[in-house]
């Protein structure tokens, strides 16, 4: 269409002379970092303590960690094979497209039901809904967690005695947050940057504890790790809860899968990307543990605010001031990592019709996808603005399982309809059939163990999107005004149309 490029005149002429579309900047280390970086937020810093309530003992607490680590690398090792199988950005929504076309093509009569006019737009369903809760809940919302965690630790020192204001939280959390859009609105590489500087640093935070906590057991301060499973809690809600805890510390292992087309060599680097980052995340958990076990008993732990700083004070004395520095680098890191995937995602779902077309625009003198980082920014600031985000971090966690599920469900499909596509990857099948039956597990449990009101909601708003998509995607109802908008946010952001078009 000829309203999505800019008129004629000089400052398009670098469009129209080099392609514009995603680079491939992102090589193997930056990939381990954003895997990594992304993890690794402040969650292990500040409250490791809802694993050991839930577990009750040191020796479950420890294995539980592992398991969470297992589960995560199984769901990103199935992710991978879908990832070099379709080597395109936008994760999950690529990869449910992908499917879910290839299902209505298929001529099985299991699949006749799909073969039907205007079949097209009901196979993008999935897809579609997957963007709607993602873009304005499960991403924003992980977003603005982690950037509210990074004001919380760094407005703390200046307020010892008590709580830090409100509005200073926030208003740190606000500036953090346009910081990190705007590296990623002007460079990748700066991005990347940021992130490889931000997983060194939390690395070398988990060694330092990891390595203090070692020094403590060669010198027989065994005492809290010997209690071993004594304490072992019974309760298969606790557990359960507890498991979904270290879930949550792991979330951000798919992020690599958003940024395919921007990674180097993707069929070689998002497998081993995945096969480094997630076990060394495990590790890094597992001894950073060990060595708060090492120094402070259950209980400690337990009613301690922040445990790495506890830590510290016992152990670094004058030094303990490193702590808050290494939770604030840390949650800048996660936070510019799950921004940085979320952009990618926003501009998948605006190739793709999903949302408006100017979210896939890329800028085109640095080929980022700044409307993509805007929108994300826009909606993660309107989260921070109620404070209280325990709410959505429950959908936030049925939201995603439920995803999971169905995208590893994909992959089972596409074995069955497309059993010769070349993989450059392939999973051993029960890696993705236990995936698919933990996800399910995840999603059922929680309604089971403790049924209410907030899970009819969170089905109700996934539901909702249809009222988008059926007038706007199936019947494809087009308003003229949007042009003009799309031509005006062409120019002032000095964006274009990616020449990839799909």
């Amino acid at each position: 269409m000829d309203m999505q490029r800019l008129d004629e005149d000089d400052s398009s002429s670098s469009a129209k002379n080099e392609k514009v579309g995603l680079k491939r900047d992102v090589g193997l280390i930056s990939g381990i970092a954003l895997i990594i970086g992304t993890m690794i937020g402040s969650g292990i810093f500040i409250s490791p303590k809802g694993m050991i309530e839930g577990c009750g003992s040191v020796g479950l607490t420890l294995i539980l960690w592992c398991l969470c680590g297992l589960l995560t690398t199984m769901g990103a090792l199935s992710y991978a094979e879908l990832g070099t199988m379709i080597p395109e950005s936008g994760g999950e929504h690529a990869y449910l497209m992908y499917t879910f076309n290839k299902v209505r093509k298929n001529k099985k009569p299991i699949y006749k039901l799909m073969n039907t006019q205007g079949s097209k737009s009901f196979a993008r369903v999935p897809a579609f809904l997957y963007d709607w809760v993602a873009l304005f809940i499960i991403r924003p919302t992980m977003y603005a967690i982690m950037a509210m965690a990074l004001g919380t630790y760094a407005v703390k020192p200046f307020y010892p005695d008590c709580p830090p204001p409100d509005i200073a939280v926030k208003l740190v959390t606000a500036v953090a947050m346009c910081t990190i859009a705007f590296i990623n609105s002007v460079s990748v590489k700066a991005a990347t940057m940021v992130q490889n500087i931000t997983t060194f640093t939390k690395l070398i935070a988990l060694a330092i504890i990891s390595v203090g906590g070692i020094i403590m057991i060669f010198k027989g301060n065994t005492e809290y790790l010997s209690e071993g499973f004594e304490g072992t809690r019974n309760d298969p809600q606790k557990v359960a809860i507890a498991f979904y805890n270290g879930l949550w510390a792991f979330d951000g292992w798919n992020s690599l899968n958003f940024i395919t087309e921007e990674l180097k060599n993707p069929t070689r680097n998002l497998p081993r990307a995945i096969m480094i980052g997630i076990p060394l995340t495990t590790l890094c958990y597992v001894l950073a543990n060990v060595g708060y076990l090492a120094v402070m008993s259950k209980e400690e732990i337990m009613i301690s605010h922040a445990v790495a700083v506890t830590w510290g004070e016992r152990m670094l004395g004058v030094m303990s001031w490193m702590i808050p520095c290494f939770v604030v680098a840390s949650t800048f890191g996660s936070a510019n990592g799950c921004l940085f995937s979320s952009g990618r995602l926003c501009f998948s779902a605006g190739r793709d019709g999903h949302f408006p077309r100017i979210l896939s625009f890329l800028q085109f003198d640095r080929n980022t996808p700044m409307p993509a980082v805007m929108f994300t920014l826009i909606i993660s600031l309107c989260l921070i603005i109620p404070g209280d985000l325990s709410s959505l971090i429950d959908f936030f966690s049925f939201a995603s399982w439920l995803f999971y599920g169905i995208t590893t469900a994909s992959l089972l499909i596409l074995r069955v309809i497309e059993p010769k596509t070349p993989r450059p990857y392939k999973v051993p099948l029960p890696v993705p059939i236990i995936v698919l039956l933990a996800s399910i597990y995840l999603v059922i449990a929680p309604i089971i163990q403790n049924p209410g009101i907030q899970f009819v909601y969170a089905v109700l708003f996934i539901l909702s999107g249809l009222i988008i998509y059926i007038p706007f995607i199936y019947m494809g109802i087009h308003f003229k005004f949007m042009d003009k908008i799309t031509i005006v946010l062409q120019k002032l952001l000095r964006v274009a149309p990616t020449d990839k078009a799909r």
